[in-house]
Parts: C-alpha cells; sequence; structure tokens
C-alpha cells in the first residue's frame, strides 16, 4: 500500500459503524462482541480489538482492518479451508448442545481450558464429553497461558489419554514454553506444543521459532496487522502454522480466512468456526462451517444487520474514540506493519 493510497482517519470515519452482536456463550469475560466496522475500495474492514487491549496492540487490529478493506486478499491456493469446531469453558453438559452448532461433519475441536476459576478435574471432564460426542474428532486444547509450569505438566499427563493434536499456549512466556517442551520431551508423553499469544503478543514474532518453543504457531490475521504481515511471520518462522480467529463477524472473518486459504500447506483445521458462538451476525449467509470446511469469500455486511446490531450513542463514541487513538501510530506509515510497529516499540 502506498503512501497516496493510505485513507486518511476523515475517510475511515465516514463510513464507520458501531455494532455489539450477542453471544450464544459467554466467551472472554463478555457477552457481547464489539466492532467497528468501514467501507474502502476492496470491501469493508473490521476493527475489533478485545475492549482492555492498548493503542500498541490495538493499532495492529485496525492496520488489519485498512488492510482488508483498501487492498485485496492474497492470492488464494484453496477454495476452501479445513475449519475446527470450538467449546468454550462450558459444563460438560453443555458441549452436546455448542457442537450441534456446526453443520454437518465435526472433524477438528478446539476445547478451552485453564479457564480462570476453573479446575484440571473440569478440563478433563469438557474434554472427555467432547471425545464421546464425537469420537472420531481430532482434538486440541487452548490454555490461553493459563497454567504455570507445574500444573501444566500436570494437565499435559491427564489430557494425553485423549491424543490431543497439540495444547496450544499452556504457559505464558517464551522462555516457559520451551522449558516445557524439554520436560515432555522428557517424560516421552508426545504433546506437541502451539504458540499463540507468543507469537501475536511479543515485539518480535518470530522469537518463539528462533528459541525451540513451540512445534507450531497459531495465526491470527488481525492482532499480526493483516493477512500478508501474518503470512510473512509464517514464512519467516518456518514452523506449521494454523490459522485462528479473534472472535470477529463473519465480516472481520474474511480477512482469516483469506490468510489460511493463502498459505501453502495446513497441517491442521483452523480455528475460524467460531461465527457459530454468535447470537446474530452482520450479514445473512454467515461463515458457519459445513462438514467441517468454509468456502473462501469476501464477506459484506447487509445493511440491515448493520442496523440491527448497531451500538448505543456511548459506545459509538467510545470506538470513534478508539479509532483515533489507534489512527495515530499508523499515519503516513506504509510498507511493512510489523517492521514499524515494532521499531516505535524498541
Amino acid at each position: 500500500m502506498t503512501e497516496r493510497d493510505w485513507p486518511s482517519l476523515e475517510q475511515l470515519e465516514d463510513t464507520a459503524t458501531v455494532v455489539s452482536v450477542p453471544l450464544n456463550v459467554r466467551f472472554r469475560g463478555v457477552d457481547h462482541r464489539e466492532a467497528l466496522l468501514f467501507q474502502g475500495p476492496e470491501g469493508w474492514g473490521e476493527f475489533c480489538p478485545f475492549l482492555e487491549y492498548g493503542p500498541t496492540e490495538a493499532s495492529r487490529w485496525l492496520a488489519s482492518a485498512i488492510e482488508s478493506a483498501w487492498e485485496p486478499f492474497p492470492v488464494a491456493r484453496r477454495n476452501k479451508v479445513p475449519v475446527n469446531a470450538t467449546v468454550p469453558a462450558i459444563g460438560p453438559e453443555r458441549v452436546p448442545e455448542v457442537l450441534s452448532r456446526s453443520r454437518g461433519h465435526v472433524r477438528e475441536v478446539k476445547i478451552k481450558v485453564a479457564e480462570r476459576g476453573q479446575s484440571l478435574d473440569d478440563d478433563v471432564a469438557r474434554v472427555r464429553a467432547v471425545h464421546r460426542a464425537v469420537p472420531g474428532a481430532v482434538l486440541k486444547m487452548d490454555a490461553n497461558g493459563g497454567w504455570n509450569h507445574e500444573s501444566a505438566l500436570d494437565a499435559i499427563r491427564a489430557l494425553a489419554e485423549f491424543a490431543p493434536a497439540y495444547i496450544e499456549q499452556p504457559v505464558p512466556t517464551i522462555d516457559g514454553l520451551a522449558r516445557l517442551r524439554r520436560a515432555i520431551a522428557h517424560e516421552g508423553l508426545g504433546v506437541r506444543i502451539a504458540a499463540d499469544e507468543s507469537v501475536r503478543k511479543e515485539s518480535d514474532p518470530l522469537r518463539v521459532a528462533e528459541e525451540g518453543a513451540a512445534d507450531l504457531i497459531v495465526v491470527k490475521a488481525a492482532p499480526l496487522g493483516g493477512p500478508r504481515n501474518a503470512l510473512d511471520i509464517i514464512r519467516d518462522a518456518g514452523l506449521p502454522a494454523v490459522v485462528s480467529s479473534a472472535l470477529e463477524t463473519s465480516v472481520g472473518m474474511s480477512a482469516g480466512l483469506a490468510l489460511a486459504a493463502s498459505i501453502p500447506e495446513l497441517e491442521h483445521a483452523c480455528g475460524l468456526g467460531t461465527a457459530s458462538l454468535l447470537a446474530g451476525d452482520l450479514t445473512n449467509e454467515p461463515l458457519i462451517p459445513e462438514d467441517g470446511y468454509l468456502p473462501v469469500r469476501r464477506v459484506a455486511p447487509d445493511p440491515g444487520r448493520l442496523e440491527e446490531f448497531r451500538a448505543p450513542g456511548d459506545r459509538r463514541d467510545w470506538w470513534m474514540g478508539r479509532l483515533r487513538d489507534n489512527y495515530a501510530p499508523l499515519a503516513g506509515k506504509t510498507g511493512h506493519v510489523r517492521k514499524h510497529l515494532n521499531d516505535e516499540e524498541e
């Protein structure tokens, strides 16, 4: 994107719409997903960093939204993407209900574990319920850095019976991941480690690969500054990659889907099936997997749905202020988002 093409703040504000979409289940402590959307020459972008994120992190999400609206998506290598179902940190009795929202055959399931206030017994019960509900499915667990070294080892020993394809971000730091990975190898547990937060929240997203701290990486288009930036990170890391969502609406999910479609090889199904966690969506044709796959397509919001989920005035004002705050670090920037954001952090 050239400096001439970079949109002004006024251009973003002209079409900005703030929405609040209810969730089917509480996720990351929220019952509604808020987002700001704007339209550019290529389509719509969705700016939806979680509420607690500061400008350094959130400005990457804005860069991704601008890329989605102002640039074509990367060239696709496939016309459909394998997608896993997602099970939040719910009780085992609710697992069949959540899985029933996935249409057709469920091939892989990512299960949230290590939720604050819950125990390892809760995690095992949830995973066991998923295994019983879809006995042939590949299972993956996501701890969001919720364990320390000892509790992570205890959990991995307990969960190894379910033969997880990998456990995502079991501990919070890169050094901790490397230490845990060595301990897993020493005990012969045979469980692979995936890094998520240690890629997208670090000033250097390649350090996790350089330190040998993971077997694969989980990448998200928005937190990494957009699909093209994420593709560069995947190439430079040299590790298998899984594309995941950040709980966007189907409009925002288009960017992650485009990223997944452009990766040379996909070893595992991607975590792009989270539209089923929304109680509504901004399109009449949401990105809900059919038999474990999503068709690769760009999604535009339906005007009626934008109006239906329009956020109240105080929330619009908050998001418009956030747009202005996060545009400032990007103003006049061109080229590689990862590089210039990291330069600012040094």
